[in-house]
C-alpha cells in the first residue's frame, strides 16, 4: 500500500509541469480561436498585468479632435503623454487589474499618430477578439508578427511601449480599438500595458 501512495504522488508531482504549461498554450484559429482566458484577479489596488485580463475593451474617446503633434529639434516630437498614473506602474499604455481602466486610451478619434489613408487595407482579422480570446506569439518583432497564421505590425508610434516583449512566448488579447479606424489594441497579459497593432493578413 505505502508503495502505491508513493507511486501516486510521484505522478502527481510529475504532472504538475505539463498541466500548468497546458494551462499557458496559445494559439489560434480563424474562429473561436485562443484559449478561455479568465482574470488572475489582486487584491493590490495598483495591480498591472500579472495575467489579468480586461473584461473589455476601452470605451470611444470624448477627447476633441486632436491637434497635429508640435515638433521640438531634430524634428522629433516635443513630448510624449506620461503614463505611469501611479507608483510602480508602467511609462506606457496600460489597463488597470482592479477595475479595467485603460490608461492611455484618450486621445481621440482624429489622433494623426493613427491616421491610415486605407483602413483595413489588409482584411479585418478572421479571429476572435476580447476577453476569452488570448493568443501566443509565435515570432517576429515589433513590424511584424504572428500567431496562428495571422500577421501583425506595432504602429510605429507604439514602438517604445513594446521594447519588453517577448516575441516568441507573450500571451496577448486582441480587442477592437473604437476610435482609429484599421488597428486593434493588443494587450499584453503578462505586462498589462497595450499598444496599437495592424492586422497583415494570414501566411
Amino acid at each position: 500500500m505505502k508503495k502505491l501512495v508513493v507511486l501516486f504522488a510521484v505522478l502527481l508531482i510529475a504532472s504538475i509541469p505539463a498541466l500548468a504549461q497546458k494551462k499557458g498554450e496559445g494559439g489560434a484559429a480563424p474562429k473561436g480561436g485562443g484559449h478561455q482566458g479568465g482574470t488572475h484577479e489582486s487584491s493590490a489596488p495598483s495591480k498591472v498585468g500579472g495575467g489579468h485580463i480586461p473584461a473589455h475593451g476601452p470605451a470611444p474617446s470624448r477627447a476633441p479632435a486632436h491637434a497635429a503633434p508640435t515638433k521640438g529639434g531634430g524634428g522629433q516630437e516635443a513630448s510624449r503623454p506620461k503614463y505611469n498614473d501611479q507608483t510602480g506602474h508602467p511609462e506606457a499604455p496600460h489597463v488597470h487589474a482592479k477595475n479595467d481602466q485603460w490608461v492611455g486610451h484618450d486621445s481621440g478619434k482624429n489622433d494623426p499618430h493613427y491616421h491610415l489613408d486605407h483602413p483595413w487595407e489588409h482584411g479585418r482579422f478572421g479571429g476572435e477578439t476580447g476577453r476569452g480570446h488570448v493568443y501566443r506569439i509565435e515570432g517576429g518583432n515589433r513590424e511584424r508578427f504572428w500567431f496562428g497564421g495571422f500577421y501583425f505590425n506595432v504602429a510605429p508610434y507604439d514602438y517604445d511601449y513594446c521594447n519588453d516583449w517577448l516575441w516568441d512566448s507573450d500571451d496577448i488579447v486582441l480587442y477592437p480599438d473604437p476610435d482609429h479606424d484599421g488597428w486593434y489594441l493588443a494587450y499584453n497579459v503578462r505586462l498589462g500595458v497595450y499598444v496599437h497593432v495592424m492586422y497583415l493578413g494570414t501566411s
